[in-house]
């Protein structure tokens, strides 16, 4: 089955970061592209996911699970988060290999359903261990999307310059102009 066109206004992020992105708003309404297994289908497709893990109910409840702990950790509860992420992370682990190409890194699951569940909570790791101050949430008052600030001074703002910037720069000219 081909997935249908991702609708988010947001991807390409880090996984941990697209998950949280599949919440987003939309005309003051929030949007969730994970209420069912078509969403799914379309989040693993955006991914490169869809290969390898059904878009199954099971799948989608893992992901979900996933998704509420990395929700926790933006929120700043650390204490919350750290337990449900590993919760989500003892479903699998990393089999060290060596191959012609040099060594390897392969996730292993007990159930394959936890793959992209702890894919994502994976990658939330790595971001940590890589520059956690830069994983933002935008600074929108009405925005809800997060992502991974890779300019080169570390100063972005906004999931998006020409959406939330653009709406934040034209109500700062407008509040000057009738001032």
């Amino acid at each position: 089955m081909t997935a249908a066109p991702d609708p988010r206004p947001l991807t390409g992020e880090p996984l941990a970061l697209d998950l949280l992105n599949t919440r987003w708003k939309q005309d003051g309404d929030t949007q969730d592209l994970l209420t069912d297994t078509d969403g799914l289908t379309v989040w693993l497709a955006a991914n490169g996911l869809d290969g390898a893990y059904e878009a199954d109910a099971k799948t989608l409840r893992h992901l979900l699970q996933a998704r509420d702990a990395l929700k926790a950790a933006m929120d700043g509860s650390p204490e919350e988060c750290a337990e449900r992420i590993d919760a989500v992370l003892t479903h699998g682990r990393i089999q060290l290999g060596l191959t012609t190409q040099g060594p390897v890194e392969r996730p292993e699951f007990n159930d394959p359903s936890w793959g992209p569940a702890w894919l994502a909570a994976r990658s939330y790791l790595e971001l940590l261990s890589t520059a956690p101050d830069r994983i933002r949430g935008c600074a929108s008052d009405t925005c809800v999307l997060h992502f991974f600030d890779t300019s080169r001074n570390g100063t972005r703002r906004w999931c998006s310059m020409a959406a939330c910037g653009n709406r934040a720069k034209a109500s700062r000219h407008y509040a000057r102009s009738r001032a």
